[in-house]
């Protein structure tokens, strides 16, 4: 038999983030589309009794990577709720999406 051949050793990626990123900002909404090959996920701020809301950040992926974001986001909040106890949405507004094309 071969022997088979070692795995490549693990690449150790370091991030950078500019101060501004770094700050983040707050959103309460969030709008997901996708089409055969990429997911977009759009962070919305929804002002209270304000007709218009703001997309502050948007991101576009693939089918898999979206699919391991959501097990992060999954796991994460697993973690999240055995430290802190359940998240109670209550009667928490939920927001329609924007009727019409977003700017």
């Amino acid at each position: 038999m071969a022997d088979k051949p070692a795995p490549p050793p693990p690449v150790q990626i370091q991030l950078e983030i500019d101060p501004v990123t770094a700050n983040g900002v707050f959103v309460n909404s969030a709008l997901v589309n996708h089409t055969e090959t990429e997911f977009t996920l759009d962070l919305v701020y929804v002002q209270p009794q304000a007709p218009k809301a703001t997309v502050r950040a948007r991101a576009i992926t693939t089918p898999k990577h979206m699919k391991r974001l959501l097990h992060a986001i999954q796991d994460n909040l697993a973690k999240y709720e055995a430290r802190f106890g359940p998240i109670d949405l209550g009667d928490a507004p939920h927001f329609p999406p924007p009727s019409g094309p977003v700017n």
